[in-house]
């Protein structure tokens, strides 16, 4: 019963392959479970096959007319429309089963928390935070995070936090529920006039009926760990003590990292683990213990997003890893025969100093100003002082 850790997965979601050169690989996947396996991440711990979502639990989230546009995709063409058959969003065989197992298994994770089952889950596939009610974006068929949020909203949650630190904007997510009190969406993110898709400015706050529930933080490219901690200290915290949720949910893109090929932060390994590690703090502070943890983004698929992911599910399990621990030999051949002229490092840290210094009021950096930003913007409406340093 409660206590437990519970990993969703099976090798059926590698079928989610947008195909090709597409930078949402899913080697990465695979990568990741086999490192957290050589490292004995997983010892003894039942993986928890994952299950297609039901067209209840899509419906939740998305369009009928959506639906049947997915569904029919493969047989129809480039003439579905839907955001379907673009560049970023190509349509590839059973789509609708792919993307459906998908988000079924960030259902089935939630599930095992409401339950009781489990006080955390993690689905590292999930995370396809871009998606919309009526059309694909960003990579993602299906919003697998709205889904298990509007899940767990149907069976008797009534507060839900969810905390995005995806490089991209979790726009997909702020607008199914931007007009729902009882989810809180927070987002740290590039600032949208340097990266796609454009949205997340400290002044989107949610709909009338929702003050205070979007929450955005926008960091300029370049951003490092101490000034990515330093804004999520100064801002999450808080309005997490605010709200107070039942449970934290997570999407955990490791596209932040400096080497990712598709933005323009400059985080670690080191800083990654770290940020998991205060967000296991924060489910146990803010939400009874309740956690649950989805991947997202992240496209070095093979320097980055294993050992990221790894570290995040051994912090979801409490199997701490060391980050000076070298890679094990068997992962790193396998890893090299796909990965072909990439270089693969030798252990799961950076040897990045993951410290920070807390925000202290004073404005001097653009990453101070966006922490002014969001608190002047989303403190008040949460009956807090923007000019409160204690948190």
């Amino acid at each position: 019963m409660g206590n437990q850790r519970v990993v969703v997965w099976d090798e059926s979601v590698l079928d989610y392959d947008l195909g090709g050169e597409h930078p949402l690989h899913p080697v990465r996947l695979d990568l990741t479970m086999r490192l957290a396996r050589s490292l004995g991440v997983l010892d003894g711990v039942d993986l928890l096959p994952t299950e297609p979502a039901t067209d209840e639990d899509l419906l939740r989230v998305h369009t009928p007319e959506y639906l049947a546009a997915v569904r029919s995709a493969p047989m129809a063409g480039e003439e579905v429309g839907h955001g379907l058959g673009t560049a970023d969003n190509p349509i590839f065989d059973r789509m609708h089963e792919s993307a459906s197992l998908i988000a079924g298994g960030s259902r089935l994770a939630a599930e095992q928390i409401v339950s009781g089952r489990a006080d955390r889950a993690i689905s590292i596939s999930g995370g396809l935070h871009h998606a919309m009610s009526d059309h694909a974006a960003g990579f993602c068929v299906y919003n697998d995070c709205s889904v298990a949020i509007a899940w767990m909203l149907a069976n008797g949650v009534e507060r839900i936090a969810y905390v995005d630190i995806d490089v991209h904007h979790g726009d997909g997510v702020q607008a199914a529920f931007y007009d729902d009190p009882r989810v809180l969406t927070v987002s740290l993110h590039q600032h949208p006039l340097t990266l796609w898709p454009g949205t997340g400015y400290p002044t989107e706050l949610g709909a009338s009926g929702a003050d205070g529930k979007a929450v955005n933080i926008p960091l300029p490219p370049g951003t490092d760990d101490a000034g990515w901690q330093r804004a999520f200290h100064a801002v999450v915290p808080s309005v997490l003590d605010a709200f107070r949720p039942q449970v934290l949910v997570t999407q955990c893109g490791a596209d932040p990292h400096r080497e990712d090929p598709l933005a323009d932060l400059a985080l670690s390994v080191d800083g990654q683990r770290a940020i998991y590690r205060t967000l296991r703090e924060l489910a146990q502070r803010c939400a009874g213990g309740k956690w649950l943890a989805l991947g997202g983004g992240g496209y070095s698929l093979f320097r980055v997003v294993p050992r990221s992911w790894t570290h995040l599910l051994a912090t979801v399990l409490d199997a701490d890893l060391d980050p000076a621990v070298s890679l094990p030999a068997d992962w790193m051949a396998h890893a090299a025969r796909v990965a072909g002229n990439v270089a693969i490092p030798t252990s799961m840290t950076d040897e990045r100093d993951a410290g920070f210094v807390p925000w202290d009021g004073v404005t001097d950096s653009s990453v101070d100003t966006a922490i002014r930003d969001a608190r002047h913007a989303v403190f008040p409406l949460h009956g807090l002082d923007p000019l409160d340093r204690r948190d």
